[in-house]
């Protein structure tokens, strides 16, 4: 049986990962157990660790959940400046996404369901969780 997840980010220069995954998360880490990593509860059970390290290649994406995709990405163009994010979309495919890369090559990206229904649905969903 599975119960929680963790996915690790590597990032050569650690002070600055942390930073900028603090940025694009938008809050500090909960849980910094040594020097050079961090953990962040995405939700409960599932964690994102940077330590610092080589970036695996050709790792990810890392895809996160988002209610608007273009907000998000206009605030981690500004705010990160992150150059490349571009939205793609299928008739086929309850969502649209994007994937862009950090400073050190790790993949990430965000993803929004389509159906607002279907949207407001996840998101009550992970706010119980989170209580």
């Amino acid at each position: 049986m599975l119960y929680e997840l963790t996915i690790q980010v590597r990032v050569t220069e650690f002070a600055k990962g942390q930073d900028w995954y603090t940025t694009l998360l938008k809050r500090e880490p909960d849980f910094i157990p040594h020097d050079g990593f961090a953990e962040w509860e995405l939700l409960p059970g599932c964690w994102l660790q940077v330590a610092k390290g080589i970036p695996s290649v050709n790792s990810g994406p890392l895809r996160l959940g988002v209610l608007d995709i273009e907000k998000e990405r206009n605030r981690i163009q500004e705010e990160l400046g992150v150059k490349r994010f571009e939205l793609h979309s299928r008739e086929e495919v309850p969502v649209k996404w994007g994937t862009f890369t950090d400073p050190w090559g790790n993949q990430l990206g965000f993803f929004e369901y389509k159906n607002e229904e279907e949207k407001k649905a996840k998101f009550r969903i992970a706010l119980r969780s989170l209580q």
